[in-house]
């Protein structure tokens, strides 16, 4: 499978939520996982079970959320992927409780291929916007 191939299929059956578990076909036993938060960047080691179990988390956080990639682009063995999530707001996140409305995430990742699995990825969130959300959507 081309990397182009595995990035694809990963959006498709594991980031989107419909596989979760579908992690341990597409990723290696440790990924770094690079998390650039403002300035600052985070690396840790994310298993195929802990990406699985994250989606869920999202799952339950924002209900059966749409996925939209907006860019894809290929370079050797690396895929830039950047995305639209929108979802409803259906579970507590980061202490704000559920209001049913909806929550939009726009965030970018840079995932590097070895050996036909995802080795490595860059994210980034647009966290201040999806917290702008949550507070406007509290406030309402």
């Amino acid at each position: 499978m081309t990397p182009e191939h595995i990035v694809k299929k990963f959006f498709e059956e594991v980031r989107s939520g419909k596989n979760p578990d579908y992690a341990t076909e597409l990723m290696a036993d440790q990924v770094l996982a690079h998390q650039v938060i403002s300035e600052e960047e985070i690396t840790v080691v994310r298993t195929p079970k802990d990406y699985a179990e994250h989606v869920k988390e999202m799952i339950d956080a924002y209900g059966d959320f749409s996925l939209e990639i907006q860019e894809f682009i290929v370079q050797d063995q690396k895929v830039y992927v950047r995305w639209k999530q929108a979802g409803t707001h259906v579970g507590e996140v980061d202490g704000y409780q559920p209001t049913n409305l909806p929550v939009i995430e726009i965030a970018s990742a840079i995932y590097r291929i070895e050996n036909e699995k995802i080795v490595e990825y860059w994210i980034q969130i647009d966290r201040a916007g999806i917290e702008n959300q949550l507070k406007r959507n509290t406030n309402n």
